[in-house]
């Protein structure tokens, strides 16, 4: 083997070259070495691959000057064209690394001093294995043959990859126009009161960017797979491949194992989600057999045994929501925290009215002020109740509108229940005339009761009756109270106009004049009834 041009003591043998090398350790070696952190440290690095990290000085060299001289002896041990072994062998204070025989660097004792969990003979056998390494990829970059084989491989590996990219680009365009479809017609099914929730036409446009992001994210991951194929062929940008290929597999990795730790939480998540819709199911099953009326409980009924499905239902999750809540994946990372704590604030601010909505729903509720079916009077809205909601109360006047109460307004007024006397389907029904004082009061007691009795739909039983509810100046006023049955129109308005009808039938059939009084100056004669005419028809005469 021919003799480097970088050895110090070319004319001397093996052995007298080993027993200066010892002496110079012994006597020179621990003061020249100095401490770690007087130069920076300096790295190996011999065709792209690193070897070793130099953080001491040698013999007044510093780190770079040694990481130097060991790239020139490397460059000449390996131009000599010998077997290329790379051995270790033991020397006072450190490891000297040699090919074929000869030193290429010294690992010292320095060099490992300060790194946590390193051995002197571990990193010196790990520069070993680095080196050696490091040998093959030079002699494998000077062959020909080599090169080729690995130019050929690349080229083969570029032509499937820009199949690939093609493929890609034609399956983006086809499952592009198929998403947009299946979209339209998703889509086009999904309506709300009979109206379609959702454009169909801008939705399916949004519907392609999706495909397109999808064959984007795939075509990058085929193009970093591609590029780490080919860095991976050539010796000297192998170390860029493997760089590539480690962060790939560090990523799944970590993907991985983040996904097999999240298991046993999802697990415990879904048997929490399994046993509150069991427990859901069961409560919900009684709950309707009391709306059903086949339960009988103290304090529930038909009417409240909705309601308090629903809210046992909210309970229930809200409750499994807490418990699962924990083993959520990255429940305990800062950016879940400040999510909830976002939502919190949120709700806290803006759910003040809805919540105060919702406590007067149940209030009307449970204090059963009205229900579904009856006819109320609230504020200036009269009408049926249609749907008793836990924010809004529905109710339909039987003039062609229906009118919307916030809860908070039922609650906050006076509700005069027109249906809760008569029981059933039946409502209360009334109204008032003003007749003048020259009428006979029974005579007009008994048009309106008659009235009453001949209109369809009033009941008997009840009977209807009639009140003088005020003596004004010019008039009397009074006040027909009837009950009207199921037999009557469903809309009060209606059976109102019917007794109306008949009232004014009734009152003309007798000659008596719907009209209130007002003067612009005393009668000629005082507007009095005579005692004769007291039990005028139709007065008197069921007697």
């Amino acid at each position: 083997m021919a003799a480097l041009s970088t050895d110090p003591l070319p004319s001397l043998t093996r052995a007298w070259r080993a027993f200066l090398l010892i002496a110079w350790v012994l006597l020179a070696g621990p003061a020249m070495a100095t401490e770690p952190g007087t130069s920076p440290p300096a790295e190996l690095r011999i065709h792209n691959q690193p070897v070793f990290q130099f953080r001491v000085s040698l013999m007044g060299y510093t780190p770079a000057e040694r990481a130097a001289a060991a790239r020139v002896r490397f460059r000449n041990l390996l131009d000599a064209q010998g077997p290329g072994v790379v051995g270790v062998r033991p020397v006072p204070d450190g490891r000297a690394i040699e090919i074929d025989g000869r030193m290429v660097f010294m690992v010292m004792a320095g060099d490992v001093a300060g790194l946590e969990g390193q051995h002197l003979d571990d990193t010196a056998a790990a520069a070993q294995a680095r080196l050696q390494e490091t040998v093959r990829a030079v002699r494998e970059s000077r062959d020909p043959v080599n090169l080729m084989h690995a130019l050929a491989r690349a080229i083969a590996g570029t032509a499937v990859w820009i199949l690939l990219v093609r493929l890609l680009a034609l399956a983006n365009r086809r499952a592009g126009v198929w998403f947009a479809a299946l979209v339209a017609r998703q889509t086009d099914r999904l309506t709300v009161a009979g109206v379609k929730a959702i454009p169909v036409g801008s939705l399916a446009v949004q519907a392609r960017p999706v495909v397109s992001v999808a064959a984007w994210c795939a075509g990058l991951f085929l193009t970093y797979l591609w590029l780490v194929f080919v860095l991976s062929q050539f010796a000297y940008t192998r170390p860029w491949g493997e760089q590539l290929r480690d962060f790939l597999l560090d990523v799944l990795r970590d993907v991985g194992l983040a996904i097999a730790g999240a298991i046993p939480g999802l697990v415990l998540v879904i048997v929490i989600l399994l046993l509150t819709r069991l427990v859901s199911s069961l409560a919900g099953g009684f709950f309707r057999r009391a709306e059903q009326g086949e339960v009988a409980v103290g304090w529930l009924d038909s009417d409240t045994a909705g309601p308090t499905r629903r809210l046992v239902n909210v309970g229930l999750w809200l409750f499994a929501l807490a418990m699962a809540y924990p083993y959520l994946p990255g429940a305990g990372t800062e950016a879940f925290k400040g999510v909830s704590v976002l939502v919190g604030l949120m709700v806290s601010i803006g759910a003040s009215g809805i919540v105060g909505q919702a406590a007067s729903g149940l209030i009307i509720m449970y204090t059963r002020t009205v229900r579904p079916g009856e006819f109320v009077r609230i504020a200036d809205a009269e009408g049926t109740v249609t749907e008793l909601g836990l924010f809004s109360t529905r109710i339909r006047t039987g003039l062609g509108e229906e009118v919307v109460l916030p809860n908070s307004l039922v609650v906050g007024n006076v509700t005069r229940n027109l249906s809760r006397v008569v029981g059933g389907q039946g409502f209360m029904i009334h109204t008032v005339v003003t007749i003048g004082y020259d009428t006979p009061w029974r005579q007009v007691h008994a048009l309106l009761v008659e009235a009453a009795r001949t209109t369809r739909g009033v009941l008997d039983d009840p009977a209807p009756f009639v009140v003088q509810t005020a003596l004004s100046d010019f008039y009397v006023e009074y006040r027909l109270v009837a009950c009207a049955g199921p037999e009557a129109p469903r809309r009060r308005a209606e059976a109102i106009s019917l007794l109306h009808s008949r009232i004014l039938d009734l009152f003309n059939e007798h000659g008596v004049q719907i009209m209130s009084p007002h003067y612009m100056q005393d009668p000629a004669e005082a507007k009095i009834v005579a005692p004769g005419r007291w039990e005028q028809p139709p007065a008197g005469q069921d007697r």
